[in-house]
């Protein structure tokens, strides 16, 4: 089985898209499992998961954890019953049969990857950096192009670091990198490209670039999490 995992926080507009995508989308939706990790939503993201469980036609559940995406990311990994996890953003959108095409990466012998990612715009720079995703690159890596990763090496790592109130997904990709144990999917998953469209696309850049560079200077995750909050979380 795989085991879906979406933390959400206030997502009561995207929520209902991307769970409709996954049982539309998927080549087997009933070896599926959900699970929605609620961080302390206060619009009706609640009301949507509990609407989609009981009648979405896949095994779901509905899970409430303190707020930040590595400790739901965690919660639900715990409550799972697959031996393949997947952890999605709430506006990604991974391409059809796209389990189909994880279990069979899993049955080649890799046990974790992405799949390559383009953003729901045209704007050039998105566009470019879109097609860098398809590259095996670790700085083209994010968490927006998902992730699945198997059980057992989840476990092996200790799942995701709750230090990290952001750059989470790339400490855990990092890991995996350092065991060279990484594998990109070649079918593009489609991500939201919201957070530049509220900001500016230069503006985001450079401030994720200089994140970046900060965490390969050696900041820790207090650091990285106030300039985050002073730069893109005004």
């Amino acid at each position: 089985m795989l085991s879906i995992v979406i933390p959400v926080l206030n997502e009561s507009h995207n929520l209902p898209i991307v769970l409709n995508h996954l049982v539309v989308y998927a080549a087997e939706p009933q070896n599926l499992e959900v699970l929605i990790v609620d961080g302390g939503s206060c619009d009706d993201t609640l009301k949507v998961a509990q609407e989609f469980k009981n009648t979405g036609g896949i095994k779901t559940k509905i899970i409430n954890s303190s707020r930040g995406r590595a400790k739901q990311m965690n919660a639900g990994a715990q409550q799972a019953t697959g031996n393949i996890l997947y952890f999605l953003h709430a506006d990604s959108f991974p391409p059809k049969n796209y389990d189909h095409y994880i279990l069979e990466e899993v049955a080649k012998g890799n046990p974790a990857g992405c799949f390559k990612m383009q953003f729901n715009s045209n704007h050039w720079w998105l566009k470019l950096a879109s097609y860098f995703t398809k590259f095996r690159w670790r700085a083209c890596r994010g968490g927006d192009q998902s992730q699945f990763i198997t059980r057992g090496l989840f476990e092996e790592i200790g799942g995701f670091d709750e230090s990290y109130i952001i750059y989470e997904d790339n400490i855990l990709i990092n890991e995996l990198y350092t065991r060279d144990k990484f594998v990109v999917i070649q079918e593009p998953l489609v991500s939201s490209a919201r957070l530049y469209e509220k900001y500016g696309v230069w503006f985001v850049q450079y401030h994720f670039l200089i994140i970046y560079i900060k965490k390969w200077l050696g900041a820790n995750a207090e650091e990285l999490h106030a300039y985050y909050r002073k730069k893109l979380k005004k």
